[in-house]
């Protein structure tokens, strides 16, 4: 019998390889967690040759393009050059090989989970020399948090203990032989940002520098000195240095301080929403009142950036104040502004006056906020702490009024700002050697830090796009400006589509065919599909029949997208990071590859296909008697387009079956849509416009016009919508707990206000906002006969009153909020698009489990999950939209410029407009026939009404006239360089009633 015998092991040894520390559960419980970590001596150092490692990558010799170190040297950054030179490290053109700890790679996953996404995939890229040190499991490496020591002190201890570990190790691996020359041995730098580490570092004799002192010693120095992020304030240059002696900004409250405020109701937590019209506002939505929190002056905001989360403070209420009536704009206040001094007193002080004078020229705005009515003012406060940054890379173009007149064709470094695309963003200082090559150019530029001292948040340049105006270098700054995934599908991505490529088909039926069990065969059913022109990813089909008994049998056919993306494989993990596919004028980022999406998925005409079907049995009135869902294989009759089946409906000389289904299907949406409008259903209204291109290839725009609806857009959303809110309740049922919803929370009264006071006063209209029955009721009642436009104009005001329909898990909310307050309807999903929403793919998911065709992956029960994944899906959503409407006014500008264009000479754009707006010193315009908006600026004094929404105006000649909300004016319509964006900007001017040329 072998013997066996049992060691224990000494307590010394367990202080090391055990890790004890408390965690709080998420009911508020301390629990001890005990965990047992194994150390080794074989955990490989990845240098090449080493005499005592196996399977090293980075080569002996290290690099030796530093001037301090001519004998070769590697790289071994700690965790804050990571979260804070992410974009350095990326680089092309940093070629130094890396040794990422273990520990480095932890603690970045604690502290940001994008830049820990951003350091696994440089990792895995293999475009740099990478090596990861698993140094928590190297006997030799491995330490132990001391007695009153931090986590973070524990973390820059064990950095060094490894960074002097590997210099020891190369010199042991290379010792030094009689009668041969001493070895040269690469040196191991520390790179970190942490003085009090460097110090430290120092004295322990490991050699360590700072990122930009670092960077100074390379040959490459000038192409990655604007890439170095500003955080240390020893790096910073004299004369930005020297600037920073007057306090702007109040410093933020302790982490702790804000949580209990917060808690305690004293403080308020919301995100920060800046004022597209009015840079010195903001405004902060939080649960304690029903109105945002307002904030004036940039002290109150306190340094926020536009979807940071925030703590404010309100002030009392006899320091509340209502919004200003006058349009700021950023550029022409501080267009003077000097990026190399914009923290000194002299030029404080010509800001604050300007300000101030923008604030509605001081304490006479006071004035007239204290007796406006108190209907009108709003929770005021300021900002004391921040949460959470929103902060990541914008897209800019370089300010040429701040580039310096000495250097503007200097290759010298120098303070200058970036101007970001988007209006609620401030100015971005930054410190770069490229300012005159870059002008005109877009760039990226990240916000590394804002200071007490410093009017503008710090940045650094990231890299260029493209000439401004150009389309590629458009369309990229858009993508980048929303936070479009855009990168083309990955190898693991293609890997999961099927292998026959766009040769694969539907199987033959067969008993044994995977693809045919438990599936209904549809295909002789006479289905057809209604798309807009030029539609590739057909996801949705109809067909409609009339039954033996009288009643009818309508289907919906939606392309079964999940038999292709199955769960937790590459494709559906980047379908789920992608969220949407994301539609441009000229160009459509996929949430699929195009193989599944305009191939193999799309339900073309003539083909086979795999489809989900839900099918009803309706009455002649529209009654549902009873639904069904079923897996089938459809193969489509015919492909048309809305504008194509509406013709085909309406010709009295066609009688063939497909045209009877057509019909058929467009009388059962008609009952459908009244019955939805009887119990409440909004009919609102959006801008949409067509754009007319020159070709397919050349992408050019000619000319732009609004969309037409038809009754065949009607008969189409009817039965989605039908199809979406059967599906809902189906999975509901099925799994009360993680079931994917959609909802529309019915917007807060005070929304409304402003719209009601407008109608009020001028059109002596009543707007009811008790329920959206009486909202509905109201809209219809909005009319006037000497202005057909008037009520799509209401309603397209009072769609801008209402909160964004999101993406919810069931479980995750009380039932009793589970309606669409715009569909009227106590349920809703959305089933219908799989291929362009991958909301849809997760209800396929579901519903193919509720009716017992698969069982449900594991992550769909885990309510978490669907959570995590919906908050995701939510953000991409909305982004979506924004790129699209971004991309539809770029093009649109640039037709207009087309249209104002004719024969090479320059003609004038006339149209007209409604009045939606009224400033103290402008109009807001809405052209509907351009589905855009602008605003009219004046730069004299005018009268202005508030109360009456009134502006009169004089023009040159002497002519006067009054100006209200809802008028019918002419504008001219210019295309000009939009400081901002650098795109061209549809710029207005009023013709009629009067001409505001010169005013």
């Amino acid at each position: 019998m072998v013997d066996i015998t049992i060691r224990k092991r000494p307590y010394a040894d367990a202080v090391v390889t055990q890790r004890k520390f408390l965690k709080k559960t998420a009911r508020g419980k301390v629990v001890k967690i005990l965990r047992e970590r194994y150390l080794r001596d074989d955990v490989a150092c990845g240098i090449e040759n080493c005499r005592e490692c196996d399977g090293g990558s980075l080569p002996f010799s290290g690099v030796a393009s530093h001037k301090d170190y001519p004998q070769g040297h590697f790289l071994l950054p700690d965790t804050n050059v990571f979260l804070h030179q992410m974009d350095l490290i990326e680089s092309p053109h940093f070629t130094s090989p890396l040794i990422i700890l273990q520990t480095v790679v932890e603690e970045v996953r604690h502290r940001s989970l994008p830049l820990h996404s951003r350091l696994k995939a440089l990792i895995t890229s293999g475009d740099k020399k990478i090596w990861t040190f698993y140094n928590e499991f190297r006997s030799q490496t491995a330490v132990v948090r001391e007695d009153e020591e931090s986590p973070n002190d524990r973390n820059d201890r064990s950095i060094r203990k490894a960074t002097a570990w590997y210099n020891t190790h190369l010199e042991l691996t290379r010792p030094v032989r009689r009668g041969q020359p001493k070895p040269v041995i690469p040196t191991i730098i520390l790179m970190t940002d942490d003085a009090a580490n460097r110090q430290k570092a120092k004295e322990e004799g490991i050699p360590c520098h700072s990122t930009r002192s670092y960077i100074e010693g390379l040959s490459n120095f000038d192409d990655l000195s604007d890439l170095l992020a500003a955080t240390d304030s020893n790096d910073l240059p004299e004369a930005t240095a020297s600037s920073r002696n007057v306090t702007l900004y109040s410093d933020y409250l302790p982490m702790s301080t804000l949580v209990a405020g917060v808690k305690g109701g004293q403080l308020h937590q919301g995100h920060f929403n800046a004022n597209q019209y009015n840079y010195l506002e903001g405004s902060v939505p939080v649960p304690a009142f029903s109105k945002p929190v307002l904030l004036i002056g940039r002290e109150n905001m306190n340094r926020a950036v536009q979807g940071d989360v925030v703590v404010v403070e309100v002030f009392p209420e006899t320091e509340w104040k209502a919004p200003t009536d006058e349009v700021v704009d950023q550029d022409s206040t501080l267009k003077n502004d000097d990026p190399d001094n914009s923290g000194d007193e002299e030029e404080d002080a010509e800001i604050d006056a300007e300000e101030a004078k923008a604030l509605g020229r001081g304490r006479q705005e006071k004035t007239q906020s204290s007796v406006k009515p108190s209907s009108e003012r709003q929770p005021t406060g300021r900002i004391v702490g921040i949460i959470k940054r929103n902060w990541r890379a914008y897209v800019c173009h370089i300010d040429g009024g701040s580039l310096s007149s000495t250097l503007s064709t200097s290759l010298s470094q120098q303070s200058v700002f970036a101007i970001p695309v988007s209006r609620l963003l401030p100015r971005i200082r930054l410190r770069t050697r490229q300012a005159p090559t870059l002008l005109g150019q877009k760039i990226l530029v990240t916000i590394d830090r804002w200071d007490i001292t410093s009017r503008y948040p710090e940045g650094h340049f990231v890299r260029a796009l493209g000439r401004a105006e150009s389309k590629e270098a458009e369309q990229e700054s858009l993508l980048l400006e929303y936070e479009v995934p855009y990168r083309p599908f990955g190898k693991a991505i293609l890997d999961c589509l099927p292998p026959e490529g766009d040769t694969w088909v539907v199987p033959p039926k067969s008993p044994t065919s995977l693809d045919w069990q438990n599936r209904e065969d549809l295909r002789d059913l006479l289905i057809c599909s209604i798309d807009p022109p030029g539609c590739q990813d057909i996801d949705d089909a109809l067909h409609a029949r009339m039954l033996p008994n009288g009643n009818i049998e309508a289907g919906v056919h939606i392309a079964d997208v999940s038999r292709f993306v199955l769960p937790d494989n590459p494709m559906d993990s980047e379908a789920a990071a992608r969220g949407t596919t994301v539609y441009l004028v000229d160009n459509r980022i996929d949430m699929l590859p195009s193989l599944l999406g305009t191939n193999l998925c799309s339900l073309r005409p003539h083909v086979e296909r795999l489809a989900f079907s839900a099918i009803w049995e309706l009455t002649p009135e529209a009654k549902i008697v009873q639904t069904r869902f079923t897996k089938s294989v459809i193969a489509s009759k015919a492909a048309f387009t809305y504008e194509e089946a509406q013709i085909r409906k309406d010709d009295p000389h066609r009688d063939d079956d497909l045209t009877k289904s057509i019909r058929l299907l467009n009388s059962l949406a008609l009952k459908l849509k009244a019955a939805r409008m009887a119990a409440g259903a909004l009919n609102l209204a959006s801008p949409e416009v067509k754009i007319h291109l020159d070709s397919a290839e050349s992408s050019d725009p000619i000319d732009v016009e609004q969309k037409e609806m038809r009754e065949t857009n009607s008969l189409v959303e009817e039965f989605m919508l039908l199809a979406n809110i059967s599906v809902a309740q189906k999975i509901q049922e099925s799994f009360p707990q993680t079931a994917v919803l959609r909802r529309h929370l019915p917007p807060p009264r005070t929304n409304f206000e402003k719209l009601q006071d407008i109608l009020q006063k001028r059109r002596r209209m009543t707007l009811d906002v008790s329920s959206s029955g009486a909202l509905a009721d109201s809209l219809d009642q909005c009319v006037d006969p000497n202005e057909p436009a008037f009520n799509t104009l209401v309603r397209i005001m009072a769609t801008r009153c209402m909160l964004s329909a999101e993406y919810f898990c069931s479980g995750s909310v009380s039932k009793d909020t589970f309606g669409h307050y715009g569909l009227a309807s106590p349920i809703y999903t959305h089933f219908t698009s799989p291929i362009r929403r991958y909301a849809d793919v997760l209800a396929h998911r579901q519903l193919a489990a509720a009716i017992g065709y698969q069982s449900l992956h594991p992550s769909l029960h885990s309510k978490q999950h669907v959570e995590t994944i919906l908050t995701n899906v939510n953000r991409r959503h909305r982004m979506a939209q924004m790129a699209g409407r971004a991309s539809v006014e770029f093009y649109v500008g640039l037709a207009l410029k087309a249209r104002g264009t004719r024969d090479g000479k320059a003609t004038e754009v006339q149209e007209e407009a409604f009045v939606i707006k009224v400033f103290r010193n402008g109009v807001g315009v809405f052209v509907s026939k351009l589905g855009i908006e602008g605003v009219v600026m004046f730069k004299n004094d005018h009268k202005f009404d508030p109360d009456a929404y009134t502006i009169s105006l004089t023009s040159s000649t002497g002519k006067e006239a009054t100006i209200a909300v809802f008028d019918r004016v002419t504008v001219s319509i210019s295309v000009e360089k939009d400081k901002n964006t650098q795109r061209g900007k549809v710029a207005m001017s009023l013709i009629s009633p009067v001409n505001t040329t010169g005013l």
